[in-house]
């Protein structure tokens, strides 16, 4: 965790936005870019100026055969050593 010094309040007003509206627990990941824009838009520190990435998974039953798969794969792989 990157240690950034808030006050108290600022601090409190982040997490209560990421908790409700992260893509992970089903936000809409461009509302979440949006609402951390705005609210970084009020800090002063640079190193909150990377872009936010949102990585989509194959969900539902093509997600548990890509899990599986992977699994498997990983299981039956050629050792790494000789």
């Amino acid at each position: 965790m990157v240690d950034v010094h808030h006050d108290p309040a600022t601090r409190a007003e982040i997490r209560a936005f990421v908790r409700a509206n992260h893509p992970d627990v089903g936000g809409d990941p461009e509302a979440f870019a949006a609402g951390l824009a705005r609210l970084r838009g009020r800090t002063a520190d640079p190193r909150f100026d990377a872009p936010i990435v949102v990585e989509t998974r194959p969900g539902g039953v093509r997600g548990l055969l890509h899990r599986v798969r992977c699994r498997w794969r990983r299981r039956h792989a050629p050792p790494r050593v000789r």
